[in-house]
């Protein structure tokens, strides 16, 4: 038999609870996926046209609300729509595209946090090297490969998934995702070689994530013993650690539910626990990083006061 799916199109049977409220849901959803896009974009660009955050920290916080913007516009539009309409479907090849993506910034994601531990290690820990280890072809060596590595990886993946005999439509999820895919395959279907690839994957990123926290341990351990290094990493350190730990919590919480998870759950908390990745740090990270490092704050208190310098900048 063709190892082609004969599957055209998907339905996403995570909106079957949500049509008594979809109007209220709409509203809610519009109105926050404006607030994501509003801070993000305002964000980058503050960064692009101020002279003074032409700097590793802030390029990479530019990549980071960028990856922002990429993930949700993956999810926010569509889910829109479905809630709009009669049928929620999604077309075969939609569906591997929009899984593509799902995947793709949430990995990015993690790679992006791995480069600012890294920038961070180097300008507390390496600060009379930092400049000449961080120049501007390292900087942008970084960040291609904290861009193109997941998105390499995932192409090859969801390759694997588009080759597979499926023999159901039906998504248990308001999105599209790999995993759920391929455990509509058929069962003379040789799925081996996607979960060798998953777990491939899994193992990669938890590795990322092993290097973030042993950076920040020992930026942690490096900085007590200096008031100066304290103070230092409680101004550029404190965002990341914090957009760090929510984004890991969030994405291992999903991924360990999404693999082992009970589905007796009732299908609204599914939803959410489906949805924090896409929730919480896209709209958390630009006000965490807004009001915390100073220049960026200082700079949107100067936009607000229309350009008046004002005394404590």
């Amino acid at each position: 038999m063709e190892n082609v799916s004969i599957v055209r199109n998907f339905i996403l049977v995570g909106f079957n609870e949500s049509f008594s409220y979809r109007i209220t849901l709409f509203s809610l959803t519009l109105l926050y996926y404006c607030m994501i896009l509003f801070f993000n974009i305002s964000l980058i660009a503050i960064i692009i046209s101020d002279e003074d955050l032409h700097e590793p920290m802030y390029i990479l916080l530019c990549s980071f609300c960028f990856n922002g913007l990429y993930g949700t516009t993956g999810f926010y539009p569509k889910f829109l729509l479905d809630l709009l309409s009669p049928v929620q479907e999604i077309s075969y090849a939609g569906c591997l595209l929009q899984a593509l993506v799902m995947y793709s910034f949430a990995c990015c994601e993690m790679s992006i946090l791995a480069v600012m531990a890294y920038d961070r290690y180097l300008a507390i820990c390496r600060p009379l090297h930092y400049h000449s280890l961080m120049s501007k072809r390292r900087l942008s060596q970084l960040v291609c490969f904290s861009w193109l590595t997941p998105f390499c990886i995932f192409s090859i993946n969801v390759g694997l998934t588009s080759r597979l005999k499926l023999c159901g439509s039906n998504l248990q999820k308001l999105f599209c995702v790999n995993w759920v895919i391929v455990k509509l395959a058929c069962s003379e279907a040789d799925t081996f070689s996607n979960q060798a690839v998953s777990y491939i994957i899994i193992l990669i990123y938890f590795f990322h994530g092993v290097f973030i926290i042993w950076t920040y341990m020992h930026l942690i351990r490096t900085c007590v013993r200096s008031k100066d290094d304290s103070r230092k990493f409680m101004q550029t350190c404190l965002p990341h650690f914090i957009s760090m730990i929510t984004f890991i919590v969030v994405i291992v919480f999903d991924l360990m539910y999404m693999r082992f998870g009970s589905t007796d759950l009732p299908q609204g908390l599914q939803n959410f626990i489906a949805i924090e990745f896409l929730l919480i740090p896209p709209l958390m990270n630009p006000l965490i990083y807004g009001f915390k490092l100073t220049k960026i704050r200082n700079r949107i208190l100067l936009l607000i006061h229309g350009g008046r310098k004002l005394p404590f900048i």
